[in-house]
Formats: C-alpha cells, sequence, structure tokens
C-alpha cells in the first residue's frame, strides 16, 4: 500500500489505528521500503508480510453468510453498482487466527485486554466472546469507516457478517474456526 500512497502520507502513523495496544516496531521502516520491503524478523520466513490495523477493501472479495452472496469492495473511485462504497474500516472480527474463539478489534471495548500480535502483524484487544450469546453490537465499541466519496463516520450497532474467501474461483468462504474468522462491517457499508 505504501508503495502507492508513500508521497501523499509519509508518516506510517497515519495508516495506524491510534487506539491499538502498541504500535508496530517495523511500522515507519515497512512503509518506508515499500515494495522493497525486507522483513527482518527470520521467524516471517521466505514472505515479508506486515498486518497493519485497519481493513482495506479495495479490489476486495468476501462473502455475506447470512446473505450467502459476495461481497465487493470498490473497484473504481466512483463504485459500480455491484460494488460497496467501504473502502477502509476499523479491524473488528471474530474468531481470527491470532484471536481464536474471542472478538477483537484494534478499537478497545468492554471487558477486553491487549494481546500482543506475532512478528508481523499489530497487537489487538480482544475478549472471549460467544456471539451466540453476546451479540457484536453490545460490546458497546465505536468504530470508524471511511468510504471512496471521502467521508468518513462512526458506526457501533448494525454489522454484516463477512468472511473471507477460500477458493476464490467458487466464492467458497473458509470453514468456522479456520482461517481469519469473522470481520463485522457496517450494515450500510452493503451496497
Amino acid at each position: 500500500m505504501s508503495e502507492y500512497l508513500r508521497s501523499y502520507l509519509p508518516n506510517a502513523m497515519t495508516a495506524f489505528c491510534p487506539n491499538a495496544p502498541e504500535s508496530y516496531p517495523y511500522l515507519q521502516q515497512a512503509w518506508d521500503a515499500g515494495d522493497d520491503w525486507d522483513h527482518p524478523d527470520p521467524q516471517t520466513g521466505s514472505e515479508d508480510p506486515v498486518i497493519g490495523s485497519y481493513c482495506f477493501y479495495w479490489n476486495y472479495i468476501g462473502y455475506l453468510p447470512d446473505r450467502r452472496a459476495p461481497f465487493y469492495g470498490p473497484r473504481t473511485p466512483a463504485a459500480g453498482r455491484r460494488e460497496s462504497k467501504l473502502l477502509i474500516s476499523d479491524y473488528f472480527g471474530y474468531d481470527h487466527w491470532q484471536n481464536p474463539g474471542a472478538y477483537a478489534s484494534c478499537e478497545k471495548f468492554d471487558g477486553a485486554a491487549a494481546s500482543p500480535g506475532p512478528p508481523v502483524s499489530a497487537a489487538f484487544w480482544n475478549s472471549p466472546h460467544n456471539p451466540s450469546q453476546l451479540a457484536p453490537e453490545k460490546l458497546e465499541i465505536t468504530l470508524r469507516a471511511g468510504y471512496t466519496d471521502g467521508h468518513v463516520q462512526s458506526y457501533t450497532a448494525e454489522v454484516v457478517t463477512m468472511k473471507a474467501i477460500l477458493w476464490p474461483p467458487l466464492n467458497l468462504p473458509y470453514p468456522d474456526g479456520v482461517g481469519p474468522g469473522r470481520i463485522y462491517l457496517p450494515a450500510e457499508s452493503i451496497y
């Protein structure tokens, strides 16, 4: 991302949630390096990933299990009829590989504790809750979302569940308990 945005946003903290438990140690280095980033931690293997604290939906395809339909992120600034205008949001999810069986977010919420990230990822706030017993909107968390028309707004209550796609040719999502888990999007962002 910084390969495209670095000249516009030279300070990497602009692209990092200020309410996350701690800043990512390689944030500015990775941002400055762009596509030339070489992760200094040997635990990352041959890849050089860095996972931040926001979710970006540009040209992204996900799966909306409640609607049994794909989610299409924007592919143009105007966002077409089948594309969401949602460009970026705070991370808010459930049952991610970093926080199995727990809600997690870059924004702090009631009952959440800081969870350190692995070498490739930022730390998050998380708390073990069962969504069938405690709906996401009951967590009293304020999140933010940015849209392709340039406006940014907060959302707290109505959210839609999205799952990551495991096999793109058929838009099949990861099964429960595996992979990135669920991500909660603002309900009004769905087309």
